[in-house]
């Protein structure tokens, strides 16, 4: 399973949705994830790729981890994963 689709699964199952349902272009209000649900998909996204995410939960917009669409949400891991490696 690639990094972007294991990201739309983690999402679509914290929005209670399909992951057919979740696309690349949603931002995280259309997805209907309030603060803790975002706080969620942070803590899921950390365990299943062993990453530690740089978010702050009180201020998105302050965060060095963009939220703001499922596609930004899959770069900045790609990111985080890479530079683990690295």
């Amino acid at each position: 399973m690639s990094v972007q689709d294991k990201i739309v699964e983690i999402i679509a199952e914290q929005a209670v949705l399909e992951p057919s349902d979740v696309s690349l272009e949603m931002g995280i209000e259309e997805l209907g994830l309030d603060s803790m649900g975002l706080v969620e998909t942070v803590f899921a996204i950390e365990e299943n790729f062993d990453v530690s995410v740089p978010f702050n939960a009180n201020d998105p917009s302050a965060s060095d981890f963009d939220v703001s669409s499922v596609q930004s949400i899959v770069t900045a891991v790609e990111g985080l994963i890479a530079a683990k490696s690295a």
